[in-house]
């Protein structure tokens, strides 16, 4: 729990993609971008997108960000401590 912590304190979360209203935002203190900020970011090695979806949303989404990787948000436990401290991380979760 406290690697994820860590984690998304250190991250920039996108709901931009699905047009959730700012009413609906969960986490509201923690930062977001738009998605042509997220674009310009596209293959910076600097920056880890992470796809945090349930398993269930990913399957049948017709929309993925490219290069996007995949993690299940309710495994966290073993996948945070894979990735390097050093990187920014965008988790997209809608």
């Amino acid at each position: 729990m406290k690697a994820l912590s860590l984690m998304v304190l250190a991250v920039l979360l996108s709901l931009a993609l699905t047009g959730v209203s700012a009413e609906e935002i969960p986490f509201p203190d923690v930062p977001r971008i738009t998605k042509e900020e997220l674009k310009f970011m596209l293959g910076n090695p600097d920056v880890i997108i992470l796809d945090v979806r349930i398993e269930d949303q990913w399957q049948v989404a017709d929309r993925k960000i490219v290069r996007a990787i995949h993690e299940d948000p309710e495994e966290y436990e073993s996948w945070a401590d894979e990735y390097p401290k050093d990187k920014t991380f965008i988790l997209y979760c809608a």
